[in-house]
């Protein structure tokens, strides 16, 4: 009974079209700020260096270097606060998690391109 209701909730919050988001890609993502009474779309772009669980509760991380400093968010995958997620460049990795990248600067820290 608890388990069939959770399925339910869950197939609910589900987006019909998620995102392909791979790890080393480089991502635009659309999000919806609010401040005060207005709405706005903020776009934060880095490199996907995580992605964590799955189903309702998925995630994945981006990563950008922001005025010399390392930035990092964590998006839910199935948020409506992500309006859009867009893949700018397709990144070729090795490897599930891209943190080796925080103690990068510079061109070390940059992601191969996927020809």
């Amino acid at each position: 009974m608890k388990i069939d209701l959770i399925k339910t909730l869950d197939a609910q919050n589900v987006k019909s079209e998620a995102p392909v988001i791979r790890i080393g890609d480089t991502v635009r993502v659309h999000i919806k700020i609010k401040e005060g009474s207005k709405e706005r779309v903020q776009i934060f772009e880095g490199t996907v260096i995580a992605k964590k669980h799955g189903g309702v509760n998925e995630t994945f991380t981006v990563r950008r270097i922001s005025y010399g400093v390392g930035v990092e968010k964590v998006f839910p995958v199935h948020s409506p606060n992500v309006v859009q997620v867009e893949t700018v460049r397709k990144g070729k990795v090795r490897r599930a998690k891209l943190y080796y990248l925080r103690g990068r600067v510079g061109k070390a820290a940059k992601v191969k391109t996927k020809l």
